[in-house]
């Protein structure tokens, strides 16, 4: 028993456990944005709710426009997670590597040369004023 219990409190198991109860509450948000305001806008560019489209075979229904419908949902929300969860995180990534988000904490003296401050407002090595930043 005692095994047992080191597995379930090492930190991965745990950390996956957090992971599965946020996917699963980002799930249920993405399929609300698509089934309650993405899917209803498509009747705006005059894509119909296929939901009522089915032919029958001998004594069988088959419901393809289900299907049309359930088609059209994954499109949308694989348009949904592209453009406003991979794209913005890449696009974060990408300013992370260059180094867009550190904020300088050093400039060069305008004339001697010399590493100062950022902040500084006079040059301690020449005691020149220096432009504000």
């Amino acid at each position: 028993m005692s095994g047992f219990k080191e597995f379930i409190m090492r930190g991965n198991v745990v950390e996956l456990a957090v992971a599965l109860v946020i996917g699963l509450a980002f799930a249920a948000l993405l399929n609300s944005f698509v089934a309650d305001i993405l899917t209803p806008l498509l009747g705006l560019v005059g894509i119909p709710d296929f939901a009522g489209l089915s032919f029958t075979v001998g004594s069988a229904e088959v419901r393809y426009g289900l299907f049309l419908n359930a088609v059209i949902a994954f499109g949308l929300v694989v348009a949904a997670i592209y453009f406003f969860v991979v794209k913005p995180m890449n696009a974060l990534e990408a300013r992370r590597q260059r180094g867009d988000d550190e904020t300088p904490t050093t400039k060069t003296c305008t004339e001697c040369a010399s590493e100062i401050p950022f902040v500084a407002r006079r040059c301690p090595m020449c005691t020149q004023p220096q432009p504000a930043a």
